[in-house]
């Protein structure tokens, strides 16, 4: 089960699609994403940094994509698990962080 970084519910989030506004859960918080750009531009997700705390992809886990986005599951270097999304429809765009699951143990 996964905790939405917006609503902060788990499974299913309550929040309109695009409607990030009013949300104080995360919403502060810095992304970056370094990619591995093979046959396209930022083809994966290789390093992020939240907050200045840098994360190693160990693993791509599942990617999809919807109307204007690319979504990615990883499992980061620290076993935890995150779902990041970059707008597709806008060149160069931020990410954000969708989704995190803490590892159990």
């Amino acid at each position: 089960m996964f905790l939405c970084v917006l609503c902060g519910v788990d499974s299913e989030c309550r929040v309109p699609a695009g409607q990030t506004s009013g949300l104080p859960l995360f919403q502060n918080m810095k992304l970056q994403v370094e990619c591995y750009s093979g046959y396209k531009a930022q083809e994966r997700p290789v390093i992020f940094r939240i907050d200045g705390h840098e994360y190693r992809v160990e693993e791509v886990l599942d990617q999809w994509y919807g109307p204007a986005d690319a979504y990615f599951k990883v499992r980061a270097h620290d076993g935890n698990l995150y779902i990041l999304r970059r707008r597709t429809c806008v060149p160069h765009s931020d990410w954000d962080l969708v989704s995190f699951r803490k590892a159990a143990g």
